[in-house]
């Protein structure tokens, strides 16, 4: 723990529904859902409109449409997720060098390394707050919340005290006055296993977490993970903010000398491909949120599908879960040659048993750091059905527009951008020659599948 408050922790507020708000006019302010669309989706990512009717993520699409059936629910559009945080990190490494991205939308900043004149309280809440200005320029009105301590640990549970759209200083000191009255879960590692432990013996709060021993601790949860607990229950934390740790990701892969159709063949070998990068993460210590499966088809053409957990996990058994129900919304009739499981946005401590069996089964997010373009553009730009909620697209009369809903052999599309006002719906046959999704201002119309 430092004597200044110099590590900030920058959190993107409910981001992947703000961007679709922000490039859907008719959108905002209004509930908005983006995750799995189908019977068998997860949410991702609720808006702050559709949280005030209990829609959260890694809830189940069914439950959340019965919470908010008016919401929009919507694909994911990673494209322009990845270029939005694109320029949020450029932001974050114009202030400091050292910049640790979590994820898309999350982010530690050494302040030490900032070049302020000072690191007094004024001098990096000002800092600050011009960081959450030029945020909110350059993603086109996007907000951040920020938090700002003495160490990583405190600088994140400081960026969830004032949401959304705020600014929380931990000042130097009085760190245990902040984290005593809070619930223990508020502390990495503490899952529902461990809680469930804790509770156990009478504790509840962080204060009383800090009333027990270290072998005390060891006796309920283990030597690694009882020693930790003590430490960030004493507000020890020493972590340094790792500037490399956002391109480093841990995959295993296998390209296969038949095609395979055999879907439980394929889970079989993604859940033992997952033991295999379970089995890396831990042997250097560090776990991961991001699961991602790579897919290449008998057609050679590459497909990834992402979901981004609550908190880092090495578990290899989660992480094969996961990967077999991102599986699940793949078509793989004529064969698979190649299949893979990637684990990325990487962290040095582990969050345990973050999911039971009826976890999230086909949430898509933000594709691995390891994806090519062509991945994140298969992953962002297709689906079994051809056109998916959300999806931007292009008309040869209309313009530019996006994908309302589709089916029975209608595509329904509203025409509007994040330049012009809301604009009006028109609805085309599915296979309409002068309808196709739209690639960006460089890039080639591409018929739908």
């Amino acid at each position: 723990m430092r004597k200044q408050a110099s590590v900030l922790h920058l959190d993107l507020d409910a981001f992947f529904a703000a961007v679709e708000q922000r490039d859907k006019p008719s959108l905002r302010g209004k509930p908005v859902v983006v995750g799995g669309t189908g019977n068998r989706g997860v949410v991702s990512t609720a808006s702050y409109e559709a949280r005030a009717y209990g829609v959260r993520s890694a809830m189940s699409t069914r439950e959340a449409r019965a919470r908010c059936p008016h919401a929009a629910f919507l694909g994911g559009r990673f494209e322009a997720y990845r270029e939005t945080s694109a320029a949020v990190m450029e932001v974050l490494r114009a202030c400091s060098p050292l910049v640790e991205p979590l994820s898309l939308d999350e982010a530690f900043v050494d302040l030490e390394r900032a070049g302020l004149p000072d690191l007094e309280l004024a001098t990096v809440t000002a800092c600050a707050e011009r960081l959450r200005a030029r945020v909110h320029e350059v993603t086109g009105g996007l907000t951040a919340s920020v938090g700002l301590a003495s160490s990583k640990f405190l600088a994140k549970v400081a960026s969830d005290l004032d949401k959304p759209d705020g600014l929380h200083v931990v000042v130097p000191g009085t760190e245990l006055e902040v984290l005593h009255p809070m619930r223990v879960t508020v502390i990495p590692g503490v899952g529902p296993a461990t809680a469930d432990r804790l509770h156990g013996v009478g504790v509840r709060t962080v204060a009383d977490l800090h009333g027990l021993s270290l072998d005390e601790l060891v006796r309920l949860v283990g030597k690694a993970h009882g020693q930790g607990l003590y430490q960030l229950a004493r507000a020890d934390d020493d972590r340094a903010v790792v500037a490399e740790r956002e391109t480093k990701s841990v995959s295993v892969e296998g390209t296969y000398e038949h095609d395979l159709t055999d879907r439980v063949l394929m889970a079989g070998l993604l859940r033992r491909q997952a033991q295999g990068v379970a089995k890396r993460l831990r042997a250097n210590g560090i776990s991961g949120r991001t699961v991602t499966i790579k897919v290449r088809r008998y057609d050679f053409s590459t497909v990834s599908r992402s979901v981004t957990l609550a908190s880092p996990t090495d578990d290899g058994a989660l992480i094969g879960r996961t990967a077999t129900r991102l599986l699940d919304d793949l078509d793989t009739t004529g064969g698979v040659r190649l299949l893979g499981v990637g684990v990325s946005g990487l962290a040095d401590w582990v969050q345990d048993d973050l999911f039971t069996e009826a976890a999230p089964e086909d949430a898509p997010e933000e594709p691995g750091d390891d994806a090519t373009d062509a991945q994140v553009d298969e992953a962002g730009a297709r689906h079994r059905s051809g056109w998916y909620p959300g999806m931007d697209v292009v008309h040869e009369e209309h313009g530019r527009g996006w994908v309302w809903g589709s089916g029975k052999g209608v595509v329904t599309v509203r025409f509007e951008t994040a330049e012009t006002p809301p604009g009006p719906v028109r609805s085309f046959a599915t296979d309409d020659p002068l309808l196709s999704p739209w690639r960006g201002d460089d890039g080639a119309r591409s018929g739908a599948e």
